[in-house]
C-alpha cells in the first residue's frame, strides 16, 4: 500500500476505538488531541513494517494506535510544561479545559496505550511491552535533559545528540521495531529495522533544527526562528559557540540569555550561523545519520522493492525545501 492508504486505515481505525464516554470531561480532550491531525508518521511506520516483513497489517492496528496515543500524551503534558498555547494552529488541551485535566487525561492515555498491547498473544505482549516501556522511558528522559539544558551553560554537542535521540529517535525507531515484532521478523532485522528509525530520527530531528533557522515559512509550517526566540540550545548554536572566537562567543550567549522576540535577534543569530558557516555542518550531520539509517536498513532481509519503500520514505521526510 502507499503512505495515504496506510493513514486513511489508521484514521479509520482510530476513529472507531477513540470514542468520548463518561466521564465526559476525562475523555473528551483525549479525543481532541488524536483528532487534531498530524502526519500520523510513527503509526504508519508500525503497519509498513509488519507488512513489509510479510505481516498482516491489521494485526498491527492496536500497537499502531498504542504508538499514537503515547505520541499525543507526551504532547499533551509537554505543552503544560511549556505553557504552549496552540498545538496544530488549536488551542492546547489544557488552554481549552485547564491544566489538572490535561494531566489527568494525559495519564489516561498512557495508561490506554498500554491497554491496546493487551490485544496480543502472552508471547508477542511480553516482546511489546519490553521495547514500549524502554521507549516511554527514555522519551521521559530526553524531555528532563531538554528542561536540564534549558538552565545550563555547558551543554555539548555529544549531550544534544543525545538528547534528540530521546526526545524523537526512539519512538520512531520502536513503532518500526513493534511492526516487524508483530509479523514475527527475525531477532536481527528487528534490531537492524530499530536501527535505521533511530538514525532516521536524529536526521529528522537535525534537518529540523536547520529549517527552522534556515528554511522557507510556506514548506516549513512553522515561524523561522522560533528556537532562536526561545533561546533552544540546538546543534547550530552549539557548533557556533564551539566554532566562535572568544568576542562572538560571547555576544552570542549575551543573545540567547535574553527574552527578546524580535527579527533583529534572529537577523544577529543568523549571521553568526552563516559566518561560521554551522548550517554546512548541520546539513553533514543529517546526511551522515541518513547514510547510518540506510546501511542498517541494507542488512535486513527485506527485499530490494521493500528497502526502496522506507527510502523513499526517508527521502521524503528530509526533502522539505529550504
Amino acid at each position: 500500500m502507499n503512505l495515504a492508504t496506510y493513514k486513511e486505515n489508521f484514521l479509520n481505525y482510530l476513529s472507531e476505538e477513540i470514542t468520548v464516554k463518561e466521564p465526559k470531561n476525562l475523555y473528551q480532550p483525549i479525543s481532541y488531541i488524536l483528532n487534531l491531525g498530524g502526519k500520523r508518521l510513527r503509526p504508519i511506520l508500525t503497519l509498513m513494517a509488519c507488512e513489509l516483513f510479510n505481516g498482516n497489517y491489521k494485526n498491527a492496528l492496536n500497537a499502531s494506535l498504542a504508538i499514537e496515543v503515547f505520541h499525543n500524551f507526551t504532547l499533551m503534558h509537554d505543552d503544560i510544561m511549556d505553557h504552549a498555547e496552540l498545538r496544530r494552529g488549536k488551542q492546547t488541551v489544557h488552554k481549552k479545559w485547564n491544566e489538572n485535566t490535561g494531566i489527568l487525561s494525559g495519564d489516561a492515555m498512557l495508561i490506554y496505550a498500554n491497554q491496546l498491547l493487551e490485544n496480543y498473544d502472552v508471547n508477542l505482549y511480553k516482546k511489546l511491552m519490553i521495547i514500549f516501556n524502554k521507549t516511554a522511558l527514555e522519551v521521559c528522559e530526553g524531555q528532563q535533559y531538554d528542561i536540564d539544558f534549558e538552565t545550563r551553560n555547558d551543554v555539548t554537542i555529544t549531550e544534544y545528540i543525545k538528547m534528540i535521540s530521546y526526545k524523537t529517535a526512539v519512538l520512531v525507531a520502536c513503532a518500526l521495531k513493534m511492526g516487524a515484532l508483530i509479523a514475527n521478523a527475525s531477532k536481527t532485522d528487528c534490531e537492524n529495522i530499530y536501527n535505521f528509525g533511530f538514525s532516521l530520527g536524529i536526521a529528522f530531528q537535525l534537518q529540523d533544527d536547520y529549517l527552522d533557522t534556515f528554511g522557507n515559512v510556506a514548506t516549513f509550517g512553522k515561524k523561522i526562528g522560533g528556537d532562536i526566540l526561545e533561546n533552544k540550545k540546538t546543534f547550530l548554536y552549539l557548533k557556533t559557540l564551539e566554532l566562535a572566537n572568544k568576542e562572538d562567543k560571547i555576544v552570542l550567549q549575551k543573545l540567547f540569555s535574553t527574552t527578546e522576540d524580535s527579527v533583529t535577534k534572529i537577523e544577529k543569530v543568523t549571521a553568526f550561523y552563516k559566518k561560521y558557516k554551522t548550517d554546512n555542518y548541520i546539513k553533514n550531520e543529517v546526511e551522515n545519520y541518513t547514510q547510518l539509517a540506510y546501511r542498517s536498513l541494507e542488512k535486513t532481509t527485506l527485499s530490494n522493492e521493500s528497502k526502496n519503500v522506507f527510502i523513499e520514505l526517508g527521502d521524503g521526510l528530509l526533502d522539505r525545501v529550504d
